[in-house]
């Protein structure tokens, strides 16, 4: 079971009631638009705070909101799918952290008893690296590498697409297994 998202934090930073922010989205449509209709409705009532990511704060608001009003469950993404991640700090550089991903899972052909379907890929930027892959039921893997301070990473496993609020708890738990190998 998942724990409905806390809205408390949002009531703090807005100085607004839950209940008139439900009243509030309520009136500007909000149980007959899509979560990125109503995003930019949330991010104008609250631009005039002083806060660093409006678009963060509004993405939140309107994720519980749509929690209240019934439309998703916690966990939930907006196409319905549901999604599991797992990170591990490691030490080193980023790409000798992509590389020890690599020679972990380098050369297998399913993960958590689903088989890959294409050849996992690779990529890099300046401040990121990647691996990813699809798997049979269509769920994708997406690792990130990411310096958090020099001479340390973080990889981070998200395994997206997923059906179910429990897929992402077996998932959750496997890639931390999985990482616990790094």
């Amino acid at each position: 079971m998942t724990k409905p998202q806390g809205v408390g934090p949002y009531v703090k930073v807005t100085e607004r009631g839950w209940p008139e922010w439900v009243a509030l989205i309520d009136e500007m449509g909000g149980r007959e638009l899509a979560h990125p209709d109503i995003v930019p409705l949330v991010q104008g009532v609250i631009a005039h705070l002083d806060l660093k990511n409006h678009g963060w704060w509004a993405q939140g608001i309107t994720i519980a909101y749509e929690q209240h009003i019934g439309r998703r469950i916690p966990g939930q993404q907006g196409d319905g799918t549901f999604a599991a991640s797992a990170s591990k700090s490691v030490s080193g550089s980023m790409d000798a952290a992509i590389a020890a991903w690599i020679a972990l899972v380098g050369g297998r052909t399913s993960f958590n008893g689903l088989d890959v379907t294409d050849e996992p890929s690779t990529s890099a930027t300046a401040k990121w690296r990647y691996w990813r892959c699809q798997l049979e039921d269509d769920s994708r893997v997406n690792v990130t590498v990411n310096e958090t301070a020099p001479g340390k990473c973080r990889v981070a496993v998200q395994h997206s697409q997923l059906v179910s609020p429990e897929a992402a708890v077996e998932c959750k738990a496997y890639w931390k297994t999985q990482l616990a190998g790094l």
